[in-house]
């Protein structure tokens, strides 16, 4: 199922206190082709979080998005929420007086998704998940009984049920803790490996980067610019062991010295290894 997203020209100014703009994007073009992961990795702040909106078509109250140039999808004009693409965010905006069950399954009470998937199968496709994800057990509970890890499962089972071409992701398990983030990492590849589809995961996190994408690109400090694009040959599941090989601490490197000879001191990446 390929999926092809284009940035053509891509720039987004926001109005500050003072009359004045902050150019947060300037002059970005960028094609992403799926299925795959590809992280936009970047500094805290240096715009990937707009950038991911924009390939949604998600656009913010009364600001021009994007300011200038365009973005496509399978060669369309993206001027508006689209029909293939779904974001998980890292605050996971759970229903709190909807169980786990509604929760996963509330997409499908819209009227595009019961237009496109009968309710029997909508039915099945959130029991079938929320197995996958090891909640079924936990279907009748709300989101204040979960754990915060479990709550991301909820999310993450939310988009995934709609079997999306395009999945965005920001920074989703940037909240959680070490070992719910690794695992959390790992059911990620395994549904991505039965539910193939393009998605674009948003870092700050250099190790995450490393450990999930099949391509990297790494932005700049505002205004954001790609200052680095390549490849991961390495298969997924990736070890600790393939983490401390030589080929990851060259992209590893590689990637720090780009960002370092951008930044002019501003902005946090992270290493987790």
């Amino acid at each position: 199922m390929s999926i092809r997203i284009q940035l053509q020209g891509i720039g987004q100014d926001y109005p500050d206190a003072r009359g004045g703009v902050i150019r947060v994007i300037d002059g970005l073009d960028l094609t992403l082709e799926g299925p795959g992961i590809v992280t936009l990795l970047g500094p805290s702040g240096c715009g990937k979080s707009t950038l991911l909106r924009m390939m949604g078509g998600v656009r913010p109250f009364n600001v021009p998005t994007p300011t200038r140039g365009r973005v496509w999808i399978d060669g369309a004009p993206c001027d508006g929420p689209h029909d293939d693409a779904v974001t998980v965010f890292q605050h996971y905006a759970n229903r709190p007086d909807l169980s786990v069950w509604d929760n996963v399954y509330l997409p499908f009470r819209t009227a595009l998704w019961r237009r496109r998937v009968s309710e029997a199968e909508a039915r099945r496709r959130v029991a079938d998940m929320l197995a996958r994800v090891g909640l079924l057990e936990k279907q009748r509970l709300r989101p204040a009984q979960l754990s915060g890890g479990q709550n991301q499962r909820v999310a993450l089972a939310r988009a995934l049920v709609l079997r999306p071409r395009i999945l965005l992701m920001d920074e989703p398990f940037g909240a959680l803790d070490a070992q719910t983030r690794g695992e959390m990492q790992q059911l990620l590849i395994e549904l991505h490996r039965e539910h193939p589809c393009l998605i674009v995961f948003v870092t700050h996190d250099v190790t995450e980067a490393l450990l999930l994408a099949d391509r990297v690109v790494v932005l700049s400090t505002q205004p954001a610019q790609v200052v680095d694009d390549f490849a991961i040959g390495q298969p997924r599941p990736r070890q600790a062991a393939w983490l401390r090989s030589p080929e990851a601490a060259r992209m590893e490197a590689r990637i720090l010295e780009r960002l370092h000879a951008k930044a002019g001191g501003r902005g946090q990446l992270r290493i987790t290894l």
